[in-house]
């Protein structure tokens, strides 16, 4: 077999192919320059605790990701401001996505183990804000300090991991915070609800973050190896090499989104001044970001905020898109589904949230699978096709879906969504690091980070208005005529008036759930295009082998030529 390599300067990725066609999936085999040899020094138990701490941490991020979805309502009874009520669900997801790329670089700069710490620390300040919060402004700073931590210490988990495991093991190991984060997601609710409906107060769905902290801090400590990726270099030398205009950009992208599209047909009507100028703006910064990252404005190229030199790589393009795709597959159903059971047949939080098992038991064993097979196979692009088709195939079926729909049949049709999400959803990190060369492991897993957080939060904000908006529309249509206000249709969309539909005659709260229902369909399509992108991407994959031991690797390839 006559291997090749095209070296990208820079940023750029490392691509190995072969002479032969891309027909069949023998072809191609790439492999890493990393060690066989485990390049952790620590006993069984040290490393146990460390992964167990690691895995906690993701997963009260996850958990945080979602855990106000059920505790709005006594938020609102206990502050009142509804119209603010959708600044509690977005503020996490905004603190997260604008320091992805920032956070990507530090830990390519600084020791991992105290940017951990420091990401541990942000996160239970917020945390610790949030359960104390005297006012609804207070709650929601503390939610944005808290998403910040939060993005810390997912991206720190990906990199430590990546740094005290072989490319062999990264996978399952990468599948093991994916499935913490994402059972976390899929909890928030039920944990929120169950403190919510408790004496304990929605107080405690934030305060739970610190007593877990009172387990994991000592072991962040004393257990987690220092792992330094530029030893002898200065801080202050550290620090120059960070691209701040980038990361402002990009901040300011985010939240230009965002803040519109959260607000607009609430505090803002969509001709306002204040949405139109967001919507330009963002359009303005992303035109800036683009020339300012093409052209290295005060930057560099190896400094860049954006890993530009990895859009050479057509395998990183179709990586970073599937992510972005698979992403939206699993947090739309996560939202929606115990929504559509609290409208249709009134469940309370708690058996809302029991709606998901079937969802969450197919997609934590499907991601557990794909990461125990695919370091023994090698190929990655059949998870991806399967992942393509069993989520198109689950979105079609979930925008059927009625008020009178049974419950088997739900349950059903959102179990290929389920297979899409947790086949593909944390490949991409391990694939990524595979065909590139050490040097780009930090620039590999912010650039799939990106994808896969800045994809959860634009799906689930357009998701969010595109209900907002046809719950609204359909509601305020089905009670035309019945003296009832846009702020109490809003307030009852929004779950904060439960008993509105309890006082309706049974033909009126027919055609309100039907309107519901209808709008929660609308999430779906989304869904539906997360799918047919990720089997789209699935097509133009190369059939090559990775995590292979028996491959020739770069340098060796070098050494012959």
């Amino acid at each position: 077999m006559s291997v090749t390599e095209t070296r990208l300067g820079g940023d750029q990725a490392t691509d190995l192919s072969t002479s032969s066609a891309e027909n069949n999936f023998s072809d191609t085999i790439v492999m890493s320059t990393q060690p066989k040899a485990s390049p952790r020094n620590m006993g069984k138990i040290r490393w146990i605790l460390t992964c167990s701490a690691l895995y906690s941490a993701t997963l009260l991020y996850g958990l945080d990701t979602t855990i106000v979805a059920d505790v709005q309502v006594p938020i609102v009874e206990r502050f009142g401001h509804v119209d603010q009520l959708t600044w509690v669900g977005a503020a996490f997801p905004l603190g997260s996505v604008v320091v992805i790329l920032p956070l990507g670089v530090i830990y390519g700069l600084f020791d991992s183990k105290w940017m951990y710490i420091v990401s541990f620390a942000l996160f239970e300040a917020g945390s610790a804000l949030c359960g104390g919060a005297p006012n609804m402004n207070a709650l929601i700073i503390g939610r944005v300090i808290a998403g910040i931590g939060g993005s810390g210490l997912y991206l720190g988990n990906l990199n430590i991991f990546a740094s005290l495991t072989t490319i062999q093991e990264r996978p399952m190991y990468f599948a093991g915070a994916g499935l913490c984060w994402g059972v976390g997601a899929i909890l928030g609710p039920v944990i929120g609800g169950a403190f919510a409906e408790s004496s304990a107060t929605w107080r405690w769905a934030f305060y739970i973050n610190l007593v877990v902290a009172g387990f994991s801090g000592p072991i962040y400590v004393f257990s987690l190896p220092s792992i330094p990726p530029k030893p002898g270099v200065s801080t202050l030398k550290k620090i120059l090499e960070i691209d701040i205009l980038g990361s402002t950009l990009v901040a300011g992208i985010f939240a230009m989104f965002i803040i519109p599209l959260t607000l607009a047909e609430g505090s803002w009507a969509w001709d306002d001044a204040s949405t139109i100028t967001c919507l330009v703006l963002c359009g303005a910064l992303t035109a800036i970001f683009i020339g300012q990252q093409a052209f290295s404005i005060f930057t560099t190229p190896e400094r860049r905020i954006f890993p530009v030199g990895l859009l050479h790589s057509r395998t990183l393009i179709l990586l970073f898109i599937s992510t972005a795709a698979t992403s939206t597959n699993l947090f739309i159903p996560v939202y929606y589904i115990p929504l559509y059971f609290q409208f249709t047949h009134g469940d309370d939080t708690m058996e809302a949230a029991v709606r998901l098992l079937p969802f969450v038991l197919i997609g934590v064993f499907t991601t557990m699978v794909s990461g125990g097979i695919i370091p023994r196979t090698g190929f990655y692009m059949p998870w991806y096709v399967l992942s393509g088709v069993a989520a198109t195939l689950g979105g079609a079926l979930m925008y059927t879906v009625k008020n009178n729909t049974s419950t088997g049949a739900v349950y059903g049709y959102s179990i290929p969504i389920a297979i899409g999400a947790g086949s593909s959803l944390q490949i991409g990190y391990s694939v990524a690091q595979a065909i590139l060369p050490i040097s780009k492991q930090p620039a590999a897993i912010r650039f799939i980070n990106m994808s896969q957080l800045g994809g959860t939060t634009i799906a689930l904000t357009i998701a969010g208005r595109v209900f907002q908006t046809y719950a609204f529309k359909n509601v305020k249509q089905a009670l035309s005529g019945l003296g009832f206000t846009d702020g109490q249709v809003v307030a009852a969309v929004a779950g904060a008036q439960g008993t509105m539909l309890d006082s309706l005659t049974p033909g009126v709260r027919e055609a309100v759930l039907e309107g519901i229902v209808k709008a929660i369909a609308k999430a779906y399509i989304l869904v539906i295009v997360g799918g047919a992108t990720t089997l789209i991407c699935s097509f133009f994959m190369k059939r090559e082998k990775v995590f292979q031991d028996t491959a020739t690797s770069i340098q060796d390839v070098e050494e012959k030529e």
